[in-house]
């Protein structure tokens, strides 16, 4: 159950995953998004936006939060290329802001987590931080980051006594989302934001969805010989025709 008297920071709530989370918490509360641009639907009348780029480097702008109460970062920025095709300033921004600014902003709340009063996060991460990606090898590289580094966090809470995670969203492609080249289509990434939302609240540390159906077998495969399963997701990618 969502507290109604809580107030939702979501980063990276202006479109996709982030945009159907921001909007299904500002049903039972007041929500803050903050992104490098604002949503083109109308929000709600609780819902506030800040304007803010993960590449800045002044994250100051998060110690104002004091009453916030769940954190959910879904801002992430990739695409499918080779690495000889990636410019280093694609590779320093991928890095800064799937991985180093996501750390930073948790940096700002760790203290909040770290308490016996309850604080709800959520990350989205990616399946392709779980295993070799080619053609998302800077991605991959960033969001296997976040895996461990959430991982870290969540038995240094745990050892410390207490019962505040950060829940891992790992997921495959999505629908519904503008990643890849995509259009945003709440009809389909609401029902995904639900169960994000119902996993947060549950405090669970990992969801991956389609896990039993997909990538069970898949992370089988990976651990039991990760150069086949790397050449087949090579191939795979490039017989897709979203190369």
């Amino acid at each position: 159950m969502i507290s109604r008297e809580g107030h939702s920071l979501v980063v990276g709530g202006s479109n996709g995953i982030g945009l159907a989370i921001a909007l299904i918490l500002s049903e039972t509360g007041k929500v803050t998004i903050i992104d490098k641009i604002c949503s083109d639907i109308l929000l709600p009348r609780n819902v506030d936006f800040i304007p803010f780029d993960l590449q800045f480097d002044d994250y100051s702008v998060f110690d104002g939060f004091i009453d916030v109460d769940k954190l959910v970062i879904t801002a992430g920025v990739g695409k499918l290329s080779l690495f000889e095709n990636l410019s280093e300033d694609e590779l320093v921004r991928t890095m800064q802001i799937n991985s180093i600014g996501v750390m930073r902003i948790i940096k700002h709340f760790y203290n909040r987590m770290k308490s016996n009063e309850d604080f709800y996060c959520t990350v989205l991460v990616s399946i392709s931080g779980f295993m070799s990606s080619p053609f998302f090898s800077v991605y991959g590289a960033s969001k296997a980051a976040l895996k461990i580094f959430i991982e870290s966090l969540n038995v240094e809470l745990l050892k410390g006594g207490f019962t505040n995670q950060i829940l891992n969203v790992s997921p495959g492609s999505l629908k519904g989302t503008n990643f890849s080249g995509g259009k945003n289509d709440l009809s389909l990434t609401r029902p995904f934001a639900e169960e994000i939302i119902n996993r947060m609240m549950k405090k669970e540390d990992l969801f991956i969805p389609k896990y039993e159906e997909i990538f069970k077998e898949v992370l089988f495969r990976y651990n039991s010989d990760f150069r086949a399963e790397g050449a087949y997701s090579y191939d795979y990618k490039l017989n897709s025709g979203r190369v």
